[in-house]
């Protein structure tokens, strides 16, 4: 059972509301660290309402933050960051939870690696965040720390919320230029929007690449018992069948079979990706590929070449095969790996990448009648 940390921010209950469309059991974590008064009050009272409504087991805790702060000599940032991982891990150690998700996305990893380089910063400074780590707290090192929304931009955060009705609470500090980190998210983001309006992705793509230069940086270091969070593989994000981001636990990438199977379909939506699944429109794919697909199974799906392209379902406009495989935090030795759908008439375009995500073409409508659907299952 997963503990997901909620604020009431956008992020954080655009997470909570993935993680509840995904069906799991969970529970959640609510911070109160008193340094806004009735805000905080009102913060804390949003993420009850909402836990309730849902029927989410819900843990909140107030802290004394600013006094904390004092006496060990650190700032107000550090202490609430402190006292809510060491919080995190009492409560995976009492009631059993496998793990925990904060809602860390790829503009928070772009303001950490400037925060980096501003302090100085070693090799470990340059990589930024990772999907999945552990907790920052020595006596609950050994826990896992996800990070299920660190593929997705603030603006797709912002689409996900409108589209599935999200509510959230705005916290109005974040305007203010107090802290260093809202110095560079108010002030120096803008400009560097005017120079590369993608520049969000394009930093976390460096520090992807960085990463697989650099072998060794950023695992856990021999002194800390680390548990392999495998099992928690959760996905980078991929993509469900009516748009946005699927927190699917994926299944490794090396298969041997595929359960492939035509069936009719009733019309109903929205769609919902199961774990390791894929559903298209059967009728959307040509004649000689569906049959292909169904007669020769993983014999009719290929692999990663240069020049290769897709339409994300639930993303805007056409991306590159390698651009995708590294927003996805897919290493380079995997990537021949990854089984890919082609299209007949363009051996570029990807129609699917199995079992991550499916091209826009082949989506189902209100009109699909037939469907196909791909399992990758474990050796």
């Amino acid at each position: 059972m997963l503990l997901v940390a909620v604020s009431g921010g956008i992020d954080s209950m655009c997470l909570a509301e993935k993680v509840r469309l995904e069906g799991g059991p969970f529970a959640i974590a609510h911070c109160n660290f008193s340094l806004r008064g009735a805000e905080s009050d009102g913060d804390e009272a949003f993420v009850r309402r909402w836990a309730a409504a849902n029927g989410i087991p819900c843990h909140v805790r107030r802290f004394d933050t600013e006094a904390f702060a004092a006496a060990e000599g650190i700032s107000v940032e550090m202490a609430a960051r402190r006292l809510r991982y060491h919080w995190f891990g009492e409560l995976c150690r009492e009631y059993g939870y496998e793990g925990v998700a904060v809602a860390h996305n790829a503009n928070d990893n772009a303001e950490t690696l400037l925060l980096n380089l501003l302090r100085g910063t070693g090799l470990r400074g340059l990589l930024g965040m990772k999907p999945r780590g552990f907790i920052p707290d020595p006596a609950f090192s050994d826990i896992p720390l996800l990070r299920p929304l660190l593929g997705m931009t603030r603006a797709e955060i912002e689409a996900f919320a409108a589209e599935h009705g999200v509510q959230w609470r705005d916290d109005a500090t974040n305007a203010l230029n107090d802290y260093k980190r809202n110095k560079i998210r108010n002030l120096v983001f803008p400009v560097f929007r005017e120079i590369n309006p993608r520049f969000v992705e394009t930093l976390n793509r460096d520090m992807e690449r960085f990463a697989e230069e650099v072998p060794g940086v950023g695992v856990c270091p021999p002194t800390v018992g680390c548990a392999d969070p495998s099992h928690l593989r959760w996905a980078p994000p991929s993509y469900t069948a009516e748009g946005g981001h699927g927190l699917a636990d994926i299944p490794p990438l090396r298969t041997t079979e595929y359960a492939i199977s035509e069936e009719p379909w009733d019309g109903t939506l929205p769609v919902k990706q199961p774990a390791g699944m894929l559903i298209l429109d059967a009728d959307k794919l040509e004649t000689g590929l569906r049959a292909a697909l169904l007669r020769e199974g993983a014999g009719a799906l290929g692999s990663w070449e240069s020049g290769d392209w897709i339409r994300p379902l639930g993303a805007p406009g056409r991306k590159k095969m390698q651009d995708w495989f590294t927003d996805h935090h897919i290493p380079a030795d995997e990537k021949p790996l990854v089984p890919l759908l082609r299209s007949p008439r363009n051996r570029h375009h990807i129609l699917a990448v199995i079992p991550f995500c499916i091209d826009q073409s082949v989506r189902v409508t209100a009109a699909t009648r037939r469907i196909l659907r791909i399992s990758a299952k474990n050796d």
